[in-house]
């Protein structure tokens, strides 16, 4: 009986960590921080931090984006801009909103980042509000990810 009490506990610790492992690499993304604290980072509050703030401090994220480095993720439809990138990074959620309603602040900005000119963004908007669910298929997008769908919609 004590063996199967420890099996079990084991296997709902491992089960934790990996939770928490999952969960600090959404909390704070690709970059330098995330690389040099991977292994050692607990899924803590602590170790999360630290992984930020190595992140913010060295500002290396749009690098990592654009070169596929750091262990980020590299869009496959390489875009000249890099604050387009990082506009969608720091605005996933409010640009899923504005995409979903057809139109907003933060979808205007990111047209202007990517240079659609003025007369052709009511489409642009148009497509992808009908094609959401193709640039957020499971709500865990990358920023990446997102950026590649609405490029490919955009045409």
């Amino acid at each position: 009986m004590k063996r199967i009490l420890v099996a079990t506990l084991a296997l709902s610790l491992l089960a934790t960590t990996a939770f928490a492992a999952g969960q600090a690499d959404r909390n704070t993304g690709c970059g330098l921080g995330s690389l040099l604290w991977e292994g050692k980072a607990d899924g803590s509050v602590i170790s999360q931090s630290l992984q930020a703030t190595t992140n913010g401090t060295f500002g290396n994220q749009t690098f990592g984006i654009t070169s596929g480095t750091l262990g980020c993720e590299q869009p496959a439809n390489i875009i000249k801009n890099d604050r387009a990138l990082a506009f969608t990074r720091d605005n996933l959620d409010p640009l899923a909103r504005d995409i979903a309603a057809g139109g907003g602040e933060t979808l205007e900005t990111l047209a202007e980042l990517l240079e659609v000119p003025a007369a052709e963004r009511a489409n642009l908007y148009s497509r992808l509000q009908s094609n959401f669910e193709q640039i957020f298929v499971t709500g865990q997008e990358s920023s990446a990810d997102v950026i590649d769908s609405i490029i490919t919609i955009a045409g």
